[in-house]
């Protein structure tokens, strides 16, 4: 459901696809496995609690109210932060790997 109606969580699930089979291509370790494998859980969980927000206040009422916006934008922000944690996870996993196949 949530991939049908957030473009966000496909924007998810194609990173969670490219980081997948990058863990795989570059045979990352079993403790980064670890760490990448947190840091989906983390941004998808993250995810599913802002869409479950965003959900519940638009059953409350569809009108602006600061209350409403404000618990809106503090669970996107939750989402970004946890993606902005990813990204990090990402660079030290992968970084290294990544800048090798560069040229010099």
């Amino acid at each position: 459901m949530m991939l049908r109606s957030e473009f966000n969580a496909r924007i998810h699930a194609l990173a969670t696809i490219v980081v997948l089979i990058a863990g795989v291509v570059f045979d990352i370790d079993r403790y980064e496995w670890l760490a990448v494998v947190l840091a989906i859980t983390a941004v998808w969980s993250a995810e599913a609690v802002n869409t479950s927000i965003e959900a519940l206040c638009d059953v409350v009422t569809r009108e602006p109210h600061p209350g409403i916006g404000r618990a809106k934008d503090l669970a996107a922000g939750a989402v970004l932060l946890t993606a902005l944690g990813a990204v990090a996870i990402a660079a030290i996993v992968f970084g290294r790997r990544l800048l090798a196949l560069i040229p010099s």
